[in-house]
């Protein structure tokens, strides 16, 4: 037994019964011993969880005993974590609310509340009125989210989305704002937006397929049954994912079609709701490209010629086809563009350069630049949008591990910067008692991958700091280095909070995603034992006192890391995690499978792709290691990575490791992806995760 395995109650965990079901693909047999449990009604189940099959269910519920009674201990120190993360949020916080004509629009918590209200101003002055109450909408019901809310020009109704499941299969209703009541109009399986045409008589929205696919755009005129809405637009391709949105001047309806590698626009005006659909750049394998509206011209952020690092064209409204672009701001390798926001005078970019973020304002008609400035070591930036397009003002936020958010009203065209609001930490924040740090680290390859991290300053860095080790890199998303006020939790317990920026993700160009996918895919999970073993060699920790923590693809990081490096980490927190990579990518009827085949390969087809996942698809690779202690969480209704990986995983982990340490599988029954829909229930699943590093590290008495 290890020292590790100490610090738990003995308990004996369940038996996971074996029923070996094989299947071979390409010559290749595989046998699951534990496939019984994923449930063969699952689409049912994401939209009625009381029909899944009871033997499933009583597995599920003894998982859930056994890491409730295995955390028993850390019920104090739960309600400790819980009640300083609580302090940190301003309860009946308050966005700044959003000029749209002649109301601002905004949204707020009460004291109290779990969910969000929607307000609105008049944009001149006058007092809040609130057109919707989330905590009002999700009485009496397990789970509660709210979606997209979008009023109409006239600023008379909302369409507004919910899930009541946690499944993400969304209803819209619309709300008459003056009344407070909502009309009959009711549409069910979306994916969670509406978007009103020019005259606000209807909508336009996704609905999915019983597969939770992005099938149609359908418009639904005001006052019809939803049975009769009309089908604007039909994806034949599973691979793909698909959505609706509208411009800011309320002339345009983009349909936005894509996977991770290729994408397609198709336009309509929006005061023909029956109009076709207008074709921008067909689909072509690589390509990529959004759209911006720019008056009498597109905005396009694309790919196209090589551009890597993406560059910025224009085209005509008239005819936008591929062979009217032209460019306006060359590609540059090494800075990424990801985003751009235009307004009449001006053209606003969100690019990274030197792995930071910064934000570039052009003028539309001189082509003059400026670079609005920062001056700490590491950073997060975020556009915030604008709902008008005829405006001198845009909207911006920062933040860094150690500076609250602050959001900013910024005026392109004079360069002043207005501080809007600084968050809130009622129980008292001082920054400097922090120390914020941006690394290298030194991968196998030689490639230097970053680390932000965060520490008290009165942290003895002689490695005896225990450490929570953060990573994703996947799908090219960046991890920003923002202010966190729940890992303060355990920074102040004398932690290390570090994220590794690892490849996969977009930190340090387009190419850092390209090298951590697909056959590069190991170079990911290579990266992040590099960035533990970096953290050990400066003394920052020890390997036995780091606990690292990633979910969903991240998740699959931490499934991959615990096969390839088990000794390099003395706990693994695994949320949603997706580690049945090689059975999910074969099983073409889920959800996201043919749509993520371009991010890891495609072993139906392919046998290299196969071949591939194989190697590294963490459920597979499960042998007898001596693993670390392991926590796995996940939802019944999760549609993006369905709950009996983790649960074939802890299975088979607790059958071959040689450690003897626990492996516990907690699963929230009422919720999906996102786990618990409520802010301060999100906060309890945190506290869990938080008690159980502390556990692990053996600093759990430190409630």
């Amino acid at each position: 037994m290890t020292q590790t395995s100490k610090r738990f109650p003995a308990i004996t965990p369940p038996d996971t019964e074996k029923r070996p079901v094989a299947d071979t693909w390409h010559g290749i047999t595989r046998v699951d011993d534990y496939a019984w449990l994923r449930a063969d009604n699952w689409q049912e189940v994401f939209k009625d969880p009381s029909t899944l099959d009871p033997a499933i269910r009583s597995h599920l519920e003894a998982e859930n005993a056994y890491q409730a009674a295995m955390m028993e201990e850390t019920g104090a120190l739960r309600k400790a974590l819980f009640a300083e993360m609580k302090g940190r949020i301003k309860e009946d916080d308050s966005s700044i609310p959003m000029r749209d004509g002649a109301f601002a629009y905004g949204s707020s918590f009460k004291l109290g509340g779990e969910q969000p209200r929607l307000f609105r101003v008049p944009a001149e002055g006058g007092s809040e009125e609130i057109i919707l109450d989330g905590d009002h909408e999700a009485t009496g019901k397990a789970y509660f989210r709210l979606g997209d809310a979008d009023h109409s020009s006239d600023h008379k109704r909302l369409v507004w989305a919910y899930d009541d499941k946690g499944s993400e299969f969304y209803g819209l209703k619309v709300r008459d704002i003056e009344s407070g009541a909502d009309l009959e109009d009711r549409v069910e399986n979306t994916g969670g937006s509406g978007v009103w045409n020019a005259a606000n008589d209807g909508f336009f929205y996704t609905q999915l397929d019983e597969n939770h696919r992005p099938a149609k755009i359908l418009f639904h005129q005001l006052g019809a049954d939803a049975s009769t809405d009309h089908v604007v637009f039909e994806e034949t391709d599973p691979g793909f994912f698909m959505s609706v949105g509208g411009s800011r001047s309320n002339e345009w309806i983009f349909v936005s079609i894509s996977d991770h590698e290729t994408s397609e626009y198709r336009i309509m005006p929006a005061n023909d709701s029956q109009a076709a659909l207008r074709v921008v750049a067909p689909r072509e394998t690589g390509l990529q490209y959004e759209l911006e509206e720019g008056g009498d011209i597109f905005f396009i952020l694309t790919n196209a010629d090589g551009a890597k690092d993406f560059k910025i064209m224009t085209v005509p409204v008239a005819d936008p086809s591929r062979g009217n672009w032209s460019e306006l701001v060359a590609h540059e390798p090494g800075r990424l563009i990801l985003s751009i926001l235009s307004f009449r005078d001006f053209l606003v970019r969100l690019e990274r350069k030197d792995g930071l973020p910064r934000i570039v304002v052009r003028d539309r008609a001189t082509g003059d630049e400026h670079l609005i400035a920062f001056d700490e070591e590491a950073f997060s930036l975020g556009l915030s949008g604008t709902y008008e397009y005829d405006t001198d003002m845009m909207r911006f936020s920062y933040s860094s591990m150690t500076t609250p958010s602050q959001l900013f009203d910024y005026n392109m065209r004079t360069r002043e910067r207005t501080l809007l609001k600084t968050q809130e930490v009622p129980s008292g924040h001082e920054p400097d008692n922090y120390v914020t740090r941006r690394l290298m680290a030194k991968a196998e390859d030689g490639e230097l991958v970053p680390v932000s991290l965060i520490h008290r300053r009165d942290t003895k860095l002689d490695g005896s700091a225990p450490c929570l080790l953060y990573g994703y890199g996947s799908y090219g998303i960046t991890v920003p280095a923002s202010f966190n006020t729940n890992c303060l939790s355990l920074v102040d317990r004398g932690f290390v909070y570090a994220i590794a920026h690892i490849r996969g993700g977009k930190d340090k160009g387009y190419a850092w995603y390209d090298d951590g996918k697909r056959k590069a895919k190991p170079n990911t999970f290579g990266d992040f034992i590099a960035v533990a073993r970096h953290l050990v060699a400066e003394n920052y920790t020890s390997h036995e006192n780091i606990v690292a923590q990633g979910g969903s693809a991240g998740g699959m990081l931490m499934g991959a890391v615990a096969n390839m490096a088990p000794e390099a980490f003395g706990g693994i927190i695994a949320e949603v995690p997706f580690v049945d990579v090689l059975t999910t990518m074969l099983d073409d009827t889920l959800p996201l499978t043919p749509p993520e085949w371009p991010e890891w390969g495609n072993p139906i087809a392919s046998d290299e792709d196969y071949q591939t996942i194989a190697a590294y698809s963490p459920y597979d690779n499960v042998a007898a290691l001596p693993y670390p202690p392991l926590l796995a969480v996940a939802g019944l209704t999760d549609p993006r990575v369905t709950y009996w990986e983790p649960a074939k995983w802890v299975a088979r982990l607790r059958a071959r490791s040689t450690s003897g340490n626990p492996a516990l599988f907690k699963i929230n029954m009422d919720a999906g992806h996102a786990g618990a829909s409520g802010r301060f229930s999100r906060l309890e699943e945190i506290a869990y995760s938080y008690a159980f590093a502390l556990k692990v590290t053996g600093r759990d008495d430190t409630a």
